[in-house]
């Protein structure tokens, strides 16, 4: 942390000094450019004495300007030097600028054809200006600076930049050669300032964020250590809970309504365990269901979920043969047959044909994959519907789909969230139901909040749904209450058929 904040500070001030430059690089140049628009605009005799002292006044008052000639058919008829013994043609410009004015690269003075010089050039006037001048900033140690005018050439450098390294900033590429490098590109219309600075430059900075970041890392790690120690703790003790719990039977099902689609009657529900520990408040299944299956109790719980669903919806169950009851299975139940046993001889004499209970197993039941088809193999023998649960959430799913003799596949939560929305995975939702229909297996959606998903769930032919659209998980009595309210066909209470 100390390091990545030392190196964003050493970044941005290095994007603030690049900035900097440009601001005054382009400065230069459309200063000059606006000092000769003055020169043409103005009713001097060329060449005359009045007009030369014109030049030289302007020349002493601007700064960055260190000549300034008078051109006329492509010749040098006077400088502020004065008039030349012999006229000077110009070379052809480089680059026309934003201002209008044009510019030339390595332009050569009338005094001296050594110097090296860029020129500006407006109208009838050219100005010389020494490269420097651009980069006349202080820039910290270490610090490269190279100002380019992109197509052309190098305008002016401070501390020798590396060519191949300002080329690959200027790209966007990776500077990687004996060390990293902070890299700031900063732009206008008509140039481009390359600054470059080794990470090591960062080192002073990061002296500063240690003072910060270490005393606060040693907090963090105590904090996290005391929670790791605490969490630990409550699961050794709700492990003891739990086997306790089994034994006083402290579990309740809530029931959540699973809706026809296409006709919009309910036609079951999935049943969701609780904990109802005694004077506290129910906890939910992620909350204890690692914990039981992290040290085998798990098949103990989900044995108890079949009693409690067959001694809730027995009745409901018993007289409408349309239907059915979801429950869950966890890794364990896949790997031992002794739960399906014992369901299938709980549903004996209770009128509950098997083919209402549909067992529904998530993706980690699935790691071993030939003993979880003998365990669906089984299952469909009594009678069950096998459905894998939140599919699409692992990174095999697709091949379970194939290999195993699955009835119906439920798309998670995840993917019906993204109906209507912009994510990355929307359309992995059209993908999977296809991909059902394909292999001919009933789909239900779990999740739907809004009706557009069940409209958009709904015109895919998406068998089943459930979500708060629908109801929330709800006790027995309520929901038997719900199914008389919404199912095809109303199921009369037991003294109404007697009568």
């Amino acid at each position: 942390m100390s390091w990545s904040r030392a190196v964003a500070q050493e970044q941005h001030h290095l994007d603030n000094q690049a900035e900097r430059v440009r601001a005054h690089a382009q400065g230069v140049l459309d200063n000059t450019a606006a000092a000769l628009r003055g020169l043409n605009a103005l009713a001097l005799e060329p060449c005359s004495r009045q007009h030369v002292r014109h030049m030289q006044t302007l020349a002493l008052r601007d700064r960055a300007i260190d000549e300034i000639a008078y051109v006329e058919g492509g010749l040098v008829r006077c400088t502020t030097w004065g008039v030349p013994d012999a006229q000077t043609s110009l070379a052809p410009p480089d680059l026309k600028l934003s201002s209008g004015a044009s510019l030339k690269l390595d332009a050569v003075p009338v005094v001296s054809a050594a110097l090296r010089m860029v020129a500006v050039r407006d109208g009838a006037y050219s100005a010389l200006i020494e490269p420097g001048r651009f980069t006349d900033v202080v820039l910290p140690d270490g610090v490269q600076l190279a100002l380019v005018l992109p197509g052309v050439g190098l305008l002016g450098s401070v501390a020798n930049p590396d060519l191949v390294l300002v080329a690959q900033a200027l790209g966007g590429g990776t500077l990687r050669l004996e060390e990293d490098y902070l890299t700031s590109v900063a732009r206008s219309s008509d140039l481009a300032v390359v600054m470059l600075e080794p990470q090591s430059e960062a080192l002073a900075a990061l002296r500063r964020e240690h003072w910060l970041w270490l005393p606060l890392g040693a907090v963090a790690s105590a904090v996290l250590i005391a929670l790791v120690v605490w969490l630990s703790c409550w699961r050794l003790s709700l492990r003891g809970e739990l086997a306790i719990a089994i034994r006083r039977r402290e579990f309740v099902l809530h029931y959540q309504p699973i809706m026809d689609l296409r006709a919009g009657t309910c036609v079951g529900a999935e049943a969701l365990v609780r904990w109802a520990r005694p004077g506290r408040a129910l906890l939910r299944p992620d909350q204890f269901i690692p914990v039981a299956e992290a040290h085998g109790l798990i098949t103990d719980i989900t044995r108890e979920v079949f009693r409690l669903a067959i001694r809730d919806m027995g009745d409901l169950l018993a007289r409408d043969r349309n239907a059915h009851i979801a429950i869950n299975l966890s890794a364990g139940d896949m790997k031992d047959l002794g739960s399906l046993h014992a369901l299938h001889e709980m549903l004996r004499d209770t009128g509950i044909a098997p083919q209402q209970i549909w067992l529904e197993a998530t993706e980690a039941g699935f790691l071993d994959v030939e003993r979880a088809r003998a365990t669906i193999m089984e299952a469909r023998e009594l009678g069950h519907i096998i459905a894998i649960d939140d599919f699409g959430t692992g990174y095999s799913s697709l091949s379970y789909l194939q290999r195993l003799p699955l009835d119906a596949l439920k798309i998670d939560k995840s993917f019906v969230d993204t109906i209507g929305t912009d994510s990355a995975t929307h359309n992995v939702t059209d993908h999977v139901i296809e991909m059902a229909k394909s292999l001919r297996l009933k789909i239900v959606a779990e999740g739907i909040e809004h009706q557009e998903q069940a409209d958009y769930l709904k015109a895919r032919d998406v068998d089943l749904g459930q979500g708060w659209l629908f109801g929330k998980p709800m006790e027995a009595g309520d929901f038997i209450r719900f199914y008389r309210r919404h199912g095809a066909g109303a199921v009369r209470p037991a003294r109404a058929q007697a009568a």
